[in-house]
């Protein structure tokens, strides 16, 4: 069964599914800053466009570009900008 997701007023879209390898959701994020919680561990990469990630734990801001991706551990949050339309795909585990 295909989910439809609706975060931040509209402005963070994606269609969750389950796939011979788990559970994944694919988006697109528009233009703004976001803070995301996770429950899971996410794989998220980037696929058009690219953000600008706070991981955590960290403090300093990393690029990651459409072919790149990054891991979140279960019950963490972490901050992302992007300046323009991204789209994604996020993998959980």
């Amino acid at each position: 069964m295909i989910s439809a997701n609706e975060y931040f007023d509209g402005n963070v879209k994606s269609l969750g599914y389950q796939s011979a390898t788990g559970k994944s959701t694919l988006g697109v994020m528009e233009a703004g800053e976001y803070e995301f919680a996770t429950s899971l561990h996410e794989t998220m990469n980037v696929v058009e466009g690219e953000m600008l990630v706070k991981l955590p734990g960290s403090s300093e801001w990393v690029t990651y570009k459409a072919g790149e991706a990054y891991e979140i551990e279960a019950n963490e949050k972490f901050e992302v900008k992007v300046s323009g339309q991204t789209s994604y795909l996020c993998q959980y585990k």
